[in-house]
């Protein structure tokens, strides 16, 4: 059941970040997984502050540098529908047409999708594990199918976006609002693993909003995201790889590859990136980057399957260069 709350609409960014800095405030944009969020009590609401009519937030538009920038507010079926998207950066219109279903998408946001919280069914059920204060992580030794093999120690969530990995690889940036004004960072930078701070997932701080993501110039850079998840629509990914190249004739220039729903943050493997740069994709090529890439795996007894569902599906997304 939804707890009480004051819904504030803002009218202006400034009046939604003034209304923020209460105890108990959350931004609402799209809401998919907020109220979700709210419903399972996985944090404390006692206002909701909606930022649905800041259209400064919305759409998608070319940058003087022959970038793109897009909105928090954009929704995921915007990104995947997107002309411009789809003929610069076609890696992110695969991934953004792979978040959740057609309702979803339709209602969910980039800065929602970037800035949702773990689905470990410990965090959202009734555990008091190590995130929500506790002393255990429970998918050490419980149901840990679904958990990390990256970067998991000592909590084993991960991060659930299909958005994020694809836009790491494609080097995006992240433009924040709070009360001490605007700053930008690379998107590789504004998550944060669970051994350096276990109560958030991102740099947010109280009071702050992802307000545009901005992608740097796509000429000469290939790009595609794939997504292996149980069922064809509607479901997490239990590994995903999002790949963006450069090329120099038939050899990669420069390559950027990471993994999502493998760790709590969108994984990037510069093993893998190193071992692909200066080299054509071919399937000896391809089984050696794939190797780097999951070297440092550490899985639990239920997952070590996505080992090899990732070398797979890098293989896969490789070749097809």
């Amino acid at each position: 059941m939804l707890p009480n709350f004051a819904y504030i609409r803002a009218r202006s960014k400034q009046e939604a970040l003034d209304n923020l800095r209460s105890e108990g405030a959350h931004v609402h944009a799209g809401g998919t997984d907020l109220l979700g969020c709210a419903r399972d009590g996985v944090f404390k609401v006692e206002k909701l502050v909606s930022i649905s009519r800041l259209e400064e937030l919305e759409g998608i538009t070319g940058t003087g540098d022959g970038g793109l920038r897009i909105g928090a507010l954009t929704t995921i079926s915007e990104i995947a529908e997107s002309p411009l998207v789809q003929e610069s950066y076609p890696g992110l219109a695969q991934a953004a047409g792979d978040v959740a279903s057609p309702q979803l998408r339709n209602q969910g946001t980039l800065g929602g999708n970037l800035c949702q919280r773990p689905r470990c069914w410990y965090f959202r059920g009734d555990f008091h594990c190590a995130k929500k204060g506790g002393d255990l992580c429970y998918a050490v030794e419980g149901e840990n199918r679904y958990h990390a093999i990256f970067g998991g120690d000592p909590c084993y969530i991960v991060h659930p976006s299909d958005t994020a990995p694809m836009l790491v690889a494609l080097g995006a940036e992240v433009r924040i609002s709070g009360a001490a004004g605007d700053r930008t960072m690379p998107l590789q930078d504004f998550f944060v693993l669970p051994d350096q701070d276990l109560s958030r997932e991102t740099v947010l701080q109280p009071g702050e909003i992802v307000t545009e993501v901005l992608l740097p110039k796509a000429a000469g850079i290939r790009s595609s995201y794939r997504k292996i998840r149980e069922r064809g629509a509607w479901d997490f990914a239990l590994v995903s790889v999002a790949l963006a190249v450069r090329m120099n004739g038939s050899a990669v220039a420069d390559a950027r590859i990471v993994l999502g729903g493998v760790a709590p943050v969108p994984w990037r493997s510069e093993a893998g990136e190193k071992a692909l740069n200066g080299n054509e994709p071919s399937a000896s090529v391809a089984a050696d980057v794939a190797a780097a890439t999951v070297a440092g795996a550490r899985p639990l007894e239920q997952n070590a399957y996505k080992v090899h569902l990732a070398k797979g599906a890098l293989v896969e997304s490789l070749l097809a260069l």
